[in-house]
């Protein structure tokens, strides 16, 4: 079978959980047999693992035609796709795209990121959209998250095949139900398009059934899961603070539930001065954390070292005690579970997707700050409770495996293809 996936992120350049669900969801599909899978990202890096995806970056396809020769493209993009390609895509170039800003081969650039013109980013990908849905053979079109519901539309419009979208996230988990309007309609227009949904948990099945009026039978629950640990992570040498550390790792926004992280931090502070608090990770709300931990007299146990990414994540994991994760709605989060491989006891909100799926470790409400510096707590000083969470915590996580999710993502394909 033969998939046409569209996404914002891949592996190594990721800003998010986004990057690393598609990697491992693409990885474990292939890991499935019979699959041939074409992953369209708006900028390649070249350094992608392209064992098990093609990866077609849309800064490459062209939407204006160039009178060029193959030796120039090769000397241009080589790298990053096959001459060949480009020209196969250039001669499905549709409209009279020449107005727009387009480079010396005809190509839209895009800046591989989130930039303050990305509805503009939006829109440019679904327009290259229709040149690849064109250009190449596939049997079923799949849509990560809002960013590429256009371009999924398009491909499927003009080509008829049917689409799946993938719902990672929507705007009620990101605004605390403040939803921005443009990108509610951007979401919900996805949704209507859609043959069949998937969503990361069913807590999010649950929000786009309510909040967002979809029939239930078209909407199915795929968790995510994790890539095993190479052994150079896990072995990934580290050196551990007297004090015990406690950890923070993610987009410091209203989502995550920063403050709550902090709230708890300073009534274990109170009777327990041997503990260390990092929050790791950027974002808006981040000055604001720091001024509060200023503010309840802790900034001298508070560490905030900035985003991590790669080696360094499992590097503060392995260094860690407890890992939290607070968040206010998170359709799924991936980080409890990476934390778990390393060794590293977790806590989570209830208000998590992953609280569906995990059994060893600590659920607490997200405001509840009591019962969140209780289990901090309860970790530290219990050494029995550390073990046993840490130890069952490597069995679980090690049964929850992309190949499984990959597999029922498979088997939706089918019976959409099926119905269709």
């Amino acid at each position: 079978m033969k998939a046409l996936m569209f996404g914002w992120e891949f592996p190594p350049h990721i800003l998010g959980g986004l990057g690393t669900a598609s990697y491992g969801l693409t990885r474990g599909m292939s890991r499935c047999g019979n699959m041939d899978i074409t992953f369209v990202i708006p900028k390649p890096w070249g350094d992608e693992d392209r064992s098990f995806a093609n990866i077609i970056g849309t800064s490459q396809v062209p939407v204006a035609w160039r009178d060029v020769s193959r030796d120039y493209v090769e000397q241009r993009i080589g790298k990053l796709m096959d001459p060949e390609l480009y020209f196969r895509l250039r001669d499905h170039i549709y409209a009279d795209f020449n107005y727009m800003r387009t480079n010396d081969l005809g190509c839209i650039e895009f800046s591989g990121r989130y930039p303050d013109n990305l509805l503009e980013e939006i829109n440019n990908y679904s327009i290259t959209a229709g040149v690849i849905a064109r250009t190449l053979d596939f049997d079923i079109i799949h849509a990560h998250d809002w960013l590429c519901y256009p371009a999924g539309i398009h491909a499927k419009q003009v080509t008829g095949k049917p689409l799946v979208i993938h719902v990672h996230a929507t705007d009620y988990d990101r605004s605390r139900g403040n939803v921005n309007p443009t990108v509610f309609n951007i979401e919900r227009d996805g949704m209507i398009h859609a043959d069949h949904i998937i969503t990361v948990s069913n807590l999010t099945r649950q929000t786009v059934i309510d909040k967002y009026g979809i029939d239930p039978s078209k909407v199915t629950t795929v968790h995510n899961a994790v890539v095993p640990l190479s052994q150079e992570l896990l072995d990934v040498e580290v050196t551990k603070p007297k004090e015990k550390v406690v950890t923070f790792l993610g987009r410091i926004t209203m989502q995550k539930g920063p403050e709550y992280f902090v709230e708890a931090a300073a009534k274990v502070l109170k009777n327990n001065h041997n503990v260390r608090f990092v929050m790791a990770g950027s974002g808006d709300m981040m000055e604001k954390m720091i001024d509060l931990a200023a503010a309840r007299g802790i900034a001298d146990r508070f560490h905030f070292p900035g985003f991590q990414k790669g080696k360094q994540v499992y590097e503060m994991l392995k260094a860690s005690d407890v890992y939290i994760m607070p968040s206010v709605s998170e359709p799924f989060g991936i980080s409890p579970l990476e934390a778990m491989q390393m060794g590293c006891p977790s806590i989570i909100s209830k208000q998590s997707g992953c609280a569906e799926i995990l059994n060893h470790v600590i659920k607490t409400d997200y405001w509840d700050i009591d019962a969140m510096a209780d289990a901090i707590n309860a970790i530290i000083s219990y050494p029995a409770l550390y073990k046993s969470l840490r130890e069952e915590g490597l069995a679980e996580v090690a049964q929850i495996t992309w190949e499984k999710a990959g597999q029922k993502v498979i088997d939706i394909y089918n019976k959409v293809l099926q119905n269709y």
